[in-house]
């Protein structure tokens, strides 16, 4: 369906920055989100310059949930959407991206070896 190059946010700092930093992504750019385990997630279009795919991906790499997230206004949490999902990643993407490649729940989504191993490892940074 398609291949996105991720930076990775394994970090309790990182994964509340998000791309909030970044102006924009190209086609084939995200940030993956990767949790030590699985759980129940949501997220926030937090001072975000564009619109996003959310996509909440199981331990075994099937998509269990999709939201297509438009800016906000707002800078607050209360004043925020929520997106909740379960998964032990997520990945953000362009608006659109799941539309325009087909990608959707149920789909599987190819997490690399070298991430799915080292979210075994506690990290004393992640939440």
């Amino acid at each position: 369906m398609g291949r996105v190059t991720v930076t990775v946010a394994d970090t309790g700092s990182e994964r509340y920055t998000g791309l909030s930093d970044t102006e924009e992504l190209s086609e084939s750019e995200g940030m993956l989100f990767v949790y030590q385990s699985p759980g129940n997630h949501t997220y926030v279009m937090r001072d975000m310059d564009f619109p996003l795919d959310i996509v909440f991906v199981a331990p075994n790499g099937t998509i269990t949930t999709i939201h297509h997230a438009p800016t906000e206004p707002g800078e607050s949490g209360d004043e925020l959407t929520g997106y909740p999902g379960y998964g032990q990643y997520v990945l953000e993407v362009n608006r659109g991206y799941a539309n325009r490649t087909g990608l959707a729940v149920g789909d599987t989504v190819a997490i690399p070896a070298r991430i799915a191993t080292a979210d075994a490892t506690p990290n004393p940074d992640s939440e």
